[in-house]
């Protein structure tokens, strides 16, 4: 039987002998844990590479926290990255390595009771294996920003307040409902990366579109239109238009109406800001004379 904190001693080992850069890789840590492993640390680790993903879901959930970012302000030996696709989760002190199942988390660290059941086994820091996961991690990763954390905090608490259960609800129910309300769709991305301010009415519509998309922080601007793309694809009311089928505003409408229950001025009002969110993330126009949604690009 697995002796309570096994995983934590483990880790704090590996820990007591690193030297020069160490390197941490969870899709989930949590604040607590990693500032106990940067203490942990001897004064020979000049460089602590923390790579993770922040999703509003799973933060909103507890298992992440985006405040790691303080720590890196705290300490500078420490970076953290996000890899929004990030899986994987292994722990590296020169030639040695930890893989296995085990987050840093209080729970997989077993830091905290009722922990869960984990394994880390080591290999050698050398395997090929290890070298592939953290080359593909490398040339996916990007540099977690204080914007970044506190916006990812921002959609969490968005979505505790209007979904108490969302870290219950599989990403397909979470999206049920979901329409865009943000007019202005070219905004969304320059906000999300920092490099852009709006007033609090588009903020509160651009915060409210990332929070129920789910949007993981750290994405290219491709990598960000292509999951929303396929986010519009997944609404019913556009159903017929993503068969290939030509859709009016009077359709979109009345579909619209049907499956939610809006008011005429409503489902207007959400059938403009559909359609200027298709033109912009999708290859869709719009054809001013029938004002109809259609397959393609626009010819200038």
């Amino acid at each position: 039987m697995t002796e309570p904190g096994h995983i934590w001693r483990q880790i704090e080992e590996l820990m007591a002998g690193a030297h020069g850069q160490v390197t941490l890789v969870a899709p989930f840590i949590k604040r607590e844990v990693l500032a106990a492993i940067v203490s942990a640390l001897p004064a020979t680790v000049e460089d602590i590479e923390c790579i993770t993903r922040w999703v509003p879901e799973e933060v909103a959930a507890g298992v992440s926290d985006p405040e790691i970012i303080e720590l890196a302000e705290e300490d500078k030996r420490l970076r953290i990255a996000l890899c929004p696709s990030l899986h994987a989760k292994l722990y590296l002190t020169g030639e040695r390595c930890l893989i296995g199942s085990a987050n840093l988390t209080g729970k997989a660290t077993a830091r905290v009771p009722n922990a869960n059941i984990e394994i880390l086994v080591e290999a050698p820091a050398t395997h090929p294996e290890v070298i592939r996961v953290l080359t593909e991690i490398e040339a996916r990763a990007v540099e977690a920003t204080p914007h970044m954390a506190n916006l990812v905090r921002r959609q969490a608490d968005l979505l505790k307040e209007h979904r108490p259960t969302a870290s219950d609800q599989p990403r397909e129910e979470a999206l049920q409902g979901w329409y865009p309300v943000t007019r202005r769709p070219e905004a969304i991305y320059p906000y999300y990366c920092g490099r852009a301010q709006f007033g609090r009415s588009v903020e509160a519509a651009i915060l409210r579109d990332l929070a129920l998309l789910g949007m993981p922080a750290g994405l290219s601007e491709t990598e960000f239109s292509d999951v929303i793309e396929g986010r519009l694809r997944e609404i019913p009311a556009l159903q017929a238009l993503v068969a290939g089928d030509r859709l009016s505003n009077v359709e979109l409408q009345h579909a619209l109406q049907e499956q939610t229950g809006m008011t005429d001025e409503q489902a207007r009002r959400t059938t403009e800001t559909i359609a200027a969110w298709l033109r912009y993330f999708g290859r869709f126009y719009t054809d001013v004379g029938t004002w109809e949604i259609r397959h393609g690009q626009e010819l200038s």
